[in-house]
């Protein structure tokens, strides 16, 4: 069995870490957990030189990286028998996700909602939806309590 994990370092990401761990999984199977870069964000700033730029996402991808690497760590503390490899993938979060799953061949993607409200949901987009509506396989998306996740209580009142 085939686990596609994707984590962004949130406290939704933390939900879904925690929701693959409750899965009774095989001991044979595999949980890639992806985190993607995309190049697209944060935008260049007309006015940033490029060498504070490249400097600026030299930064941003360590970070990326690092969160990476926690995810997976946090992972094989909680289930020790996966096969848990971490991938950091390039491109619009959207997209490298749904191309990763059918790559790898995975029987399920789990990622975590932010529980953006109608109105952020309109202007950033939902991954876990586009995810879920493109996904060649299941998907499970793994919901923060607005209580425990910053992101869904600030949109409760959007």
């Amino acid at each position: 069995m085939i686990i596609l994990l994707a984590v962004d370092g949130s406290p939704c990401s933390d939900v879904a870490i925690a929701e693959t761990a409750r899965l009774p999984l095989p001991a044979e199977a595999t949980v890639y957990v992806v985190t993607v870069d995309d190049p697209e964000y944060p935008p260049r700033r007309a006015d940033m030189p490029p060498t504070a730029f490249d400097a600026f996402m030299d930064n941003f991808r360590r970070a990326a990286k690092m969160r990476l690497a926690a995810a997976a760590d946090r992972l094989r503390q909680l289930v020790p028998h996966l096969n848990v490899v971490p991938r950091l993938l390039e491109g619009c979060p959207k997209d490298a996700i749904v191309a990763e799953a059918e790559r790898c061949g995975a029987d399920l993607i789990v990622v975590g909602s932010h529980g953006y409200g109608p109105i952020r949901r309109f202007f950033l987009g939902s991954v876990s939806l586009f995810v879920a509506h493109h996904a060649p396989c299941s998907v499970l998306i793994a919901r923060c309590r607005p209580e425990n996740c910053p992101d869904a209580a600030a949109s409760a009142t959007t």
